[in-house]
């Protein structure tokens, strides 16, 4: 299973507020048939599972600030794609919170 940070920031709309695009992305992402697990944080939206659904799905968000209005979307894709255990996001935070605790 990999793990995708996702960062779309639309460039060239009406106004420098970015909250509607992100709620019309999540809402896109809520919808996904392929089977993945997702947080929106302040930042980014994470997305955990197949690496080759997670690109099409990729794909398909980078797409929704186009029919949204906006003139240019610049995004940022970062994948953690770990083969030799099988990992999440739940288990990379709780591998951090185990070792802040020694």
């Amino acid at each position: 299973m990999a793990i995708v940070e996702l960062t779309i920031i639309p460039i060239g709309t009406s106004t420098p507020s970015l909250s509607q695009y992100v709620a019309d992305i999540q809402q896109v992402l809520e919808q996904s048939p392929e089977p993945i697990h997702y947080q929106l944080t302040a930042m980014s939206t994470i997305i955990e599972g197949d690496l080759k659904d997670l690109l099409t799905i990729v794909h398909r968000l980078h797409e929704v600030p186009f029919a949204h209005g906006a003139q240019r979307v610049s995004t940022s894709i970062k994948i953690d794609d770990r083969r030799d255990m099988k990992g999440s996001i739940e288990q990379k935070l709780k591998s951090v919170e185990a070792k802040m605790s020694r």
